[in-house]
C-alpha cells in the first residue's frame, strides 16, 4: 500500500463512517473514524520515504501498530501537531476525543450516539484532526 492508496482509504473510511453514524451504527462509525486517522498518520509516515531509497527498518516496523500516539511520532509530525495545538484550542479538544482510539473499539457495540458523533467531529471538522493531517501527508 503507498501513500496515494492510504490517503485514498483515510478519506473512503470517513466517508463509510458518515453513512454508518447517519443509519444509527455508531460503534462501526467510531471504529472507522479510527482507522481514518491511523491510514492519515501512515500517509504522513510514508511521505518520509524517497522514492528509490531503502527504508529505515525500525521505521517501517514501528508503523505496523494502531496506536495513534505511536503514529503521530513516528510520522515526525508530534513537534508542530503539539505547536498546532497550542494555538488552536479546537484542535488539541479534538486531539483529546481522537488519541483515545484503539482498535480494540471493533468489539465495542455499544458506542453511544453522542460519543459517535462528538468522534466524528473531532475527526472531520474544519479544526479536525484529519484537517490538519491532510495538510502534511
Amino acid at each position: 500500500m503507498n501513500r496515494s492508496d492510504l490517503q485514498t482509504v483515510a478519506r473512503l473510511r470517513v466517508r463509510e463512517a458518515k453513512t454508518l453514524l447517519d443509519n444509527g451504527y455508531y460503534s462501526g462509525a467510531y471504529y472507522l473514524l479510527g482507522y481514518a486517522i491511523e491510514c492519515a498518520l501512515k500517509a504522513c509516515i510514508a511521505k518520509q520515504i524517497n522514492r528509490h531509497d531503502f527504508p529505515d527498518r525500525r521505521l517501517i516496523n514501528d508503523s505496523y501498530t494502531h496506536d495513534l500516539e505511536k503514529l503521530l511520532n513516528i510520522s515526525g509530525l508530534k513537534r508542530a501537531f503539539e505547536q498546532a495545538r497550542q494555538e488552536n484550542g479546537d484542535l488539541d479538544d479534538n486531539w483529546a476525543i481522537v488519541q483515545d482510539w484503539h482498535e480494540d473499539s471493533r468489539y465495542n457495540t455499544s458506542t453511544l450516539e453522542t460519543a459517535a458523533r462528538g468522534f466524528y467531529s473531532a475527526v472531520a471538522a474544519r479544526n479536525g484532526v484529519l484537517a490538519w493531517l491532510k495538510k502534511r501527508w
